[in-house]
């Protein structure tokens, strides 16, 4: 059955709630409708960012989280004409303040039963735990949405999900699945510019495209063990910072960061049955054009943001959310053992009703 769902995702990039309505049956996509992004105030942003590891006044900024997105729903479904009742779910992704999958720990905050209530909607949230608690990484769960839009596309095909942390997912000749973080994405890059110039990003990658990559940094980092872990595997926001870049001036530690998280997604495909023909990239990082020159730089294969193939990247994970609520509702699987480690395929979620 086909039902009108909304899904909420607040990214590790600490920049806002993406909203998006997508009309699915949890196996396929019929429609894709309005979305949007709300941005996080500077205080909410600095709330948030006072409790990542689970410390501080979590509860506080649980609510204001949770009210944050209750007033997405709403211009959402105001802008697009959408009445609330046609909304069959919300999926509520909430904001990950810690992710411990090798100590079956992970933990987004965000209140289910408050959102229910402020926006009078059955809310879908907890995604990961059921994963985590039976043994798998509890990320990435996007790649069952990645694959039920890439049905028609030639294959092997990669997704690269330029978020704070990156994340891919290979979709064989076959269809199946393989899904991991690949390492840093945006995170240490945005950090890097919030202590050197204040700004939340590298907007256009203009101050990397200014600087000198550090070759002996960027060696040093991919030295990690993290890149020969075979996968499935996923990180914490904090597992790579923007301390990779020392005491390098500015626009040369924004160029050697940039240069680290490009490094980083090749380094993937060491791990992947076949080589894959096409990388279709998504996440805030894909507006980065000199992350994305580092990338077409590093990999051999045609490099392209998602909407190439009509896709939308700054909805993408929102979409998901709405795509796995409604699997969650359905009784369908939200990870498997290619996609997150987890010995068999896991159901997940938490209904919460009005």
């Amino acid at each position: 059955m086909q039902r009108l769902a909304l899904g909420l995702m607040s990214g590790t990039s600490l920049d806002g709630i993406d909203a998006a309505l997508v009309e699915t049956d949890g196996r396929t996509v019929a429609r894709l409708g309005a979305w949007a992004t709300r941005p996080y105030d500077a205080r909410l942003r600095e709330q948030l960012r006072s409790v990542l590891g689970g410390r501080g006044d979590v509860g506080a900024a649980e609510r204001a989280l949770t009210e944050a997105h209750a007033a997405a729903v709403a211009g959402l479904l105001a802008e697009a004409g959408v009445a609330p009742a046609d909304v069959a779910v919300i999926g509520f992704h909430g904001h990950t303040v810690l992710h411990q999958p090798e100590r079956r720990r992970t933990w987004q905050i965000g209140d289910g039963a408050l959102l229910a209530r402020l926006t009078e909607r059955p809310v879908v949230n907890d995604f990961r735990s059921s994963d985590v608690a039976a043994g798998g990484q509890g990320a990435p769960l996007v790649p069952l949405y990645h694959a039920a839009l890439a049905s028609e596309l030639e294959r092997p095909l990669a997704v690269l999900n330029l978020g704070g942390v990156a994340n891919v997912t290979f979709i064989g000749e076959d269809g199946g699945l393989l899904a991991f973080d690949t390492g840093p994405g945006n995170a240490p890059i945005d950090d890097w510019l919030r202590r050197h110039r204040g700004q939340a990003m590298d907007a256009g990658g203009a101050l990397a495209r200014a600087g000198r990559i550090d070759a002996a940094r960027v060696d040093a980092a991919l030295a990690h063990v993290y890149f020969d872990r075979a996968p499935p595997k996923s990180l914490d926001r904090d597992d790579f910072t923007a301390a990779m870049a020392g005491d390098l001036a500015a626009a040369d530690g924004a160029a050697t960061l940039t240069e680290i998280a490009a490094r980083a997604a090749a380094a993937a495909v060491r791990h992947f049955p076949a080589p894959p023909r096409r990388w279709l990239v998504t996440g805030g990082g894909r507006h980065n054009a000199a992350l994305m020159a580092a990338l077409a730089r590093n990999l051999d294969a045609t490099v392209e943001p998602v909407e190439a193939v009509g896709w939308r990247g700054d909805a993408l994970e929102a979409e998901a959310f709405a795509f796995l609520a409604v699997r969650s509702l359905a009784g369908l699987p939200l990870s498997l053992p290619s996609t997150t480690g987890v010995p068999q395929p896991v159901l997940g979620g938490k209904l919460w009703r009005p």
